[in-house]
């Protein structure tokens, strides 16, 4: 820095009894010519205001000995809290910094010792560019930092939802992490063929952002737990992020109608995860739904109860002799010859009775898998009459 060490003394002196002035300068400055500040809630514009301050006395401190590296930005942005740097861009912290530039420039002629006026606009350049380059380094360490907390809250949110714990602190939680709300939701999961690294949980995330409006991701060791809502296509969606999951069944929950109910999709998925063995032929992705039977073989409730109320109480209703019909069916090989002479009709009543069986549970008796789920329900009935 030229000028003598007589002319720069002056103008510290200058600049302390100056600061003040510089900053309610800022200040007006910062909500003449930046929008982004004015739209700020109240309180992150009084913690900008403090940041500006903090930067034009860390430039004061810096030109009593300019030998000293100029503190960076982190020091600056110390009296702030963290979450900041959510609120305002680095785009927007340069543009701070920009503009105490421009304050100490504007007030350079009456702040600095007569003759160095140069010096010191030279010094505050020289100060600014260290800051910049400072800042970028806070940033990068904030969203390392925001990173790594968004994937725990994340992973709590998951397991949450898991657990059918919906209230109040989850919705703050999930909004948090930028969860719309818009539309329905549905739960997949599924396994890894081996732990997630950093890089490739990064990646997933990326990947399930990509496949619905919004999404939240939970690894649980081997197990993948991945939450999709929105407005769109959430089943192809789901079908877009196979590739993301290891070998083995990948299971979806039913579709819900929003997020509070997604711990329904999830408790499906989970209890279709555990039983898909037993259907060694399943498709992949499997619907929770298409693996009722399963379900029930693993002891979970709420397919028996859906089995009951979905096929065998809509054929007791309908009442003439469906449930009969489709009794002799199943028993006798699902043969409709064999079923008519038990049942003493010609073989095509067998078969009209069974397309209304069809058009009653929506599962149709002469496809083997829908007949293997008719049976169960068929058993499950049986057994509640008991």
């Amino acid at each position: 820095m030229g000028g003598s060490s007589r002319e720069n003394a002056h103008t510290l002196r200058r600049l302390h009894d100056g600061s003040g002035l510089l900053s309610a300068a800022a200040m007006r400055k910062l909500d003449e010519t930046l929008p982004w500040y004015r739209a700020l809630p109240a309180e992150d514009r009084s913690w900008v205001n403090l940041v500006a301050q903090a930067g034009i006395s860390s430039f004061i401190s810096w030109f009593s000995d300019p030998s000293v590296p100029p503190h960076g930005a982190s020091e600056i942005f110390a009296a702030a809290p963290p979450e900041l740097t959510r609120s305002i861009s680095l785009q927007h912290t340069l543009q701070l910094v920009r503009l105490i530039v421009e304050v100490v420039e504007d007030h350079s002629d009456r702040l600095a010792a007569p003759g160095a006026e140069r010096d010191l606009r030279e010094a505050v350049l020289r100060y600014s560019r260290e800051v910049a380059f400072s800042a970028a380094e806070v940033y990068a360490r904030a969203a390392e930092v925001r990173g790594a907390w968004d994937a725990r809250l994340e992973a709590l949110v998951v397991d949450a939802l898991v657990r059918g714990d919906a209230d109040d602190a989850l919705r703050s939680r999930v909004a948090a992490l930028g969860w719309s709300g818009h539309g329905k939701a549905l739960v997949l999961v599924g396994t890894t063929s081996a732990p997630l690294d950093d890089v490739r949980a990064a990646e997933l995330r990326r990947a399930t952002r990509r496949a619905a409006d919004d999404a939240l991701v939970g690894i649980q060791g081997e197990r993948l737990v991945v939450v999709l809502g929105g407005e769109g296509d959430l089943r192809a969606g789901a079908e877009l992020l196979l590739a993301r999951f290891g070998p083995g069944p990948v299971v979806i929950g039913p579709s819900v109608a929003s997020l509070d109910e997604a711990g329904r999709s999830a408790a499906a998925a989970l209890a279709g995860l555990s039983a898909a063995r037993a259907w060694p032929t399943a498709p992949r992705p499997v619907a929770a739904d298409d693996l009722l039977p399963e379900r029930v073989l693993v002891g979970d409730e709420v397919a028996r109860r859906t089995l009951v109320e979905q096929a065998y109480r809509p054929l007791v209703a309908a009442g003439g002799s469906l449930l009969d019909t489709l009794a002799a069916h199943v028993e006798h090989g699902r043969s409709l010859e064999a079923a008519a002479r038990v049942l003493y009709v010609h073989p095509n009543t067998v078969r009209y009775r069974l397309r209304k069986v069809a058009e009653v549970t929506g599962w149709d008796p002469l496809d083997a898998r829908e007949a293997y789920v008719l049976q169960t329900a068929l058993a499950l009935g049986r057994l509640d009459e008991t």
